[in-house]
């Protein structure tokens, strides 16, 4: 049993750095997987035009495709549906739900919770909020998964903080929401938001989950170079390799081999 997930996040049509994004398009397209994910922010501020662009790049992606939405994604300049409807847009022109996501095969099982708001009772509305009850929805889901499948919990916040990374999530609930996928046994939460990658053990349950994150295919780069992320899994174990944008082609830039949990 092995398998491949490509791990995009954060390309910020309208601020991406545009010949890596038609690199990474094309990589997909060259590349073996079973599923391109995008774990948010899509798009920079949230505008049609933004939104049509980054439409045709995922319509053009290698199927299939999994996006969930990021604090990007609503309406930056219109408050009103920030308030109101905040993911009518991104729903309709990426076409993929805001919320109860979901992506079941043989051996891989993906689940979608959105840690975005158009707007929070806190300065930063771009820090993440997750809901336990839709936790839990996506935590039973992962946990009926095939025997032996890669269990995936995708998300835009880091739901724990990377120690040194250049910003936070800050994310309400988010260790507790991870603890319980940890102990429903999910083998990876994938996320983007602070642009930069890393692969790290979520110190709860059995210690055989894993935050991993992708860095950005946009100009806003923080001390990393644009790039994504590669993830392979055999039975025994998962292999992340973050792959970087030299100018001209991407190359592997950072490995991590995760030992996955017995049974």
């Amino acid at each position: 049993m092995s398998g491949r997930i490509l791990h995009f996040s954060d390309v910020h049509f309208g601020a991406e750095n545009a010949p890596a994004v038609a690199a990474a398009l094309e990589f997909a397209r060259a590349t073996p997987r079973d599923l391109v994910l995008i774990t948010g922010d899509v798009t920079q501020t949230g505008r049609r035009r933004e939104f049509e662009g980054a439409a045709a790049w995922i319509a053009a992606m290698p199927a299939p495709v999994f996006v969930v939405p990021g604090n990007h994604d609503t309406p930056y300049w219109d408050l009103v549906a920030r308030l109101a409807w905040p993911w009518r847009r991104f729903e309709a022109l990426i076409g993929h739900p805001a919320v109860d996501h979901q992506f079941v095969g043989e051996h891989l099982a993906v689940r979608g919770v959105n840690t975005a708001r158009g707007a929070q009772l806190r300065a930063n509305w771009s820090k993440g909020v997750i809901d336990l009850e839709q936790t839990r929805r996506a935590a039973d889901a992962l946990a009926a998964a095939p025997v032996g499948a890669l269990r995936v919990l995708a998300c835009h916040h880091p739901l724990l903080e990377m120690i040194g990374g250049p910003m936070t999530g800050e994310v309400k609930r988010g260790r507790e929401a991870a603890q319980i996928f940890a102990e429903a046994g999910v083998d990876l939460v994938m996320t983007g938001h602070v642009h930069v990658p890393f692969a790290l053990p979520v110190a709860a349950g059995d210690h055989c989950s894993y935050a991993v994150g992708a860095g950005t295919l946009s100009l806003r780069e923080r001390g990393q170079p644009a790039g994504f992320n590669s993830v392979e899994w055999t039975r025994d174990a998962i292999h992340v390799t973050a792959l970087a944008w030299t100018g001209s082609h991407f190359e592997a830039r950072r490995t991590w081999n995760l030992e996955r949990r017995k049974g």
